[in-house]
């Protein structure tokens, strides 16, 4: 943000999830605050689908980097590898629980949420 073309841009938008440290207004705020031509929009709740790299690192933790025990960092870096080029043969698409109609009763909820606050 202090480097061009961030610097003098009219607005940036930081993309984020919502995870806990940055997670509603006072994230929002603090960013402003910090950054007066940052706009923060957060992905929706249900939106793990946005960053398939995340998904890869959760089945990648699971699967491989628990429990943690390791010689060293060369030991750590060739099982991940090893795991990677095991994954890309055997990987197969998600199957997605969380449907259209799910989506909806959420946003009317949201929406209700906030008429209610508005008054």
């Amino acid at each position: 943000m202090c480097q061009e073309p961030y610097r003098s841009a009219k607005r940036v938008f930081w993309v984020t999830d919502n995870g806990s440290s940055h997670r509603g207004k006072p994230s929002i705020d603090r960013l402003k605050k910090w950054h007066t031509n940052a706009v923060q929009v957060h992905t929706p709740v249900h939106a793990s689908w946005l960053n398939q790299v995340e998904i890869y690192f959760s089945v990648l933790q699971r699967k491989l980097l628990t429990p943690a025990c390791f010689r060293d960092l060369d030991e750590v870096a060739e099982r991940i590898m090893t795991f990677q080029n095991y994954y890309q043969e055997q990987a197969k698409p998600f199957e997605w629980k969380y449907t259209k109609t799910d989506l909806d009763k959420l946003l009317s909820r949201i929406d209700l949420a906030v008429a209610a606050e508005a008054g």
